[in-house]
């Protein structure tokens, strides 16, 4: 017979304290509170996510509503016939310019606006953009053959009756636009000259060439300062620099740099970069020490975070199989935390593309016609660009600010998407 001493029934055991129906309620009451506060926590997510999709569809929206508008042009139909014109052809080897001048001694001119007045009428020849001789003379130096024929040109208009067809400006350029659509020799065509041309007063010959070219030239001397000096920089602080007070301000003085205004750095190059260089003002390779001095410490930061993001075990199986500290370094670490500072290195040099504030102080706020032909040439860059013609009134203007906008995302989408690219293809799991 056992001992144990069964507890009568309705009474808990020792020790036990029995849950009343009032904690129960309790209870529930806090478990439903938090599953509330977690579906409203994901509700406000959800909802931040889609405002900002909402907003960014709002910009891209209206970016294409009005950037469309800004790789074409209005162009007038002229028929010449250049058999009859007498000109002749450019000297075999000849150069654009030479090209152009030969034409322009040879009458050019005359005979482009003679022939529009037999295609336009007057008033619809009086209407032709005064540069449209040089388009002519562009298409005969690159095919020669055209002299050999009669043919009909698209050219484009003066700014005046551009409006006047996008239903702008003065009533008569207005009426005229319409009288010259309905006879069928006004028409607008897509314009890939804007893509090949640069800038100028007039909106109809305006490009973005230039501009981009002188983009291309900075961001080529900013990558060439910035991604070996800010990597070096990374790999010493992070495998070889001892710890102290001195490496402690350096770390502190880096993640400041990364903080600083951008407008900072340009004023550094007004000071030291003017002074020191003034003949190089308004020029790729100062426009590009400016911006490498502002992307540096984006690089060191991002290099050592890429470097500490290798596992210990790495080094120490390097040191084991009898690799040098250095090995050690360049022969596995370096590799391994590559595709994180070539991460680091394109979105700091995406930012630095889009840098307006400091190029506009060392000069690069210019007017520039002719694309750079080196980095010591007077250039402008894309952003520039986009501000200057952003302050201009006249409507073509507008869509060509909106059109020079679309290509400088379609180019930062690029090397974003390169570093997202690189990630993913070089990024190791351990």
């Amino acid at each position: 017979m056992s001992d144990a001493i069964t507890p009568p029934a309705g009474e808990p055991h020792a020790g036990l304290e029995p849950v009343s129906a009032h904690s129960t309620a309790r209870f529930e009451k806090r478990l439903k509170a938090r599953y509330a506060q977690e579906k409203r926590f994901k509700a406000l997510g959800l909802a931040a996510i889609s405002f900002s999709v909402v907003v960014l569809i709002l910009l891209l929206s209206n970016m294409l509503f009005n950037g469309l508008g800004g790789f074409q042009r209005a162009e007038l139909s002229v028929e010449i016939d250049f058999v009859q014109s007498g000109l002749q052809a450019p000297a075999e080897g000849a150069t654009a310019p030479e090209t152009m001048r030969s034409l322009d001694d040879q009458g050019l001119r005359s005979v482009v606006f003679g022939a529009a007045q037999e295609s336009l009428g007057a008033k619809g020849a009086e209407q032709l953009n005064g540069e449209a001789w040089r388009e002519v003379a562009r298409m005969i130096h690159a095919n020669p053959a055209i002299l050999t024929r009669k043919d009909m040109l698209s050219l484009p208009t003066s700014a005046d009756l551009s409006a006047g067809f996008s239903g702008e400006g003065r009533a008569e350029m207005q009426a005229l636009a319409n009288d010259l659509v309905s006879k069928g020799v006004l028409e607008r065509n897509l314009d890939l000259g804007f893509l090949q041309r640069s800038d100028a007063t007039d909106p109809q010959l305006a490009g973005i060439w230039g501009a981009l070219k002188g983009s291309v030239l900075t961001m080529l001397v900013t990558f060439v300062l910035a991604f070996p000096i800010g990597i070096m920089a990374a790999l010493y602080l992070e495998e070889y620099a001892p710890k102290n007070r001195w490496t402690d301000f350096l770390e502190v003085s880096i993640n400041n740099l990364a903080a600083v205004p951008s407008i900072i750095f340009g004023l550094l190059g007004l000071f030291f970069l003017m002074t020191t260089f003034p003949t190089l003002r308004s020029t790729p390779i100062i426009a590009g020490i400016t911006l490498a001095l502002m992307t540096m410490p984006v690089i060191v930061i991002s290099g050592r975070n890429a470097i500490k993001a290798v596992p210990p075990s790495i080094r120490d199986g390097a040191l084991a199989v009898g690799a040098s500290p250095v090995q050690v370094v360049f022969h596995h670490v370096l590799p391994l935390a590559m595709p994180g500072m070539l991460t680091g290195t394109i979105i700091g040099m995406a930012r630095a593309l889009g840098e307006t504030a400091p190029l506009i102080l060392i000069g690069l706020r210019a007017f520039v016609a002719t694309p750079p032909e080196g980095f010591t040439s007077a250039a402008t860059v894309l952003p520039v660009q986009i501000f200057l013609w952003s302050d201009e009134i006249d409507r073509g203007f507008v869509e060509r600010t909106s059109a020079a906008i679309i290509v400088l995302l379609i180019v930062l989408l690029l090397m974003n998407g390169l570093a997202i690219y690189l990630r993913n293809k070089f990024e190791k799991s351990w």
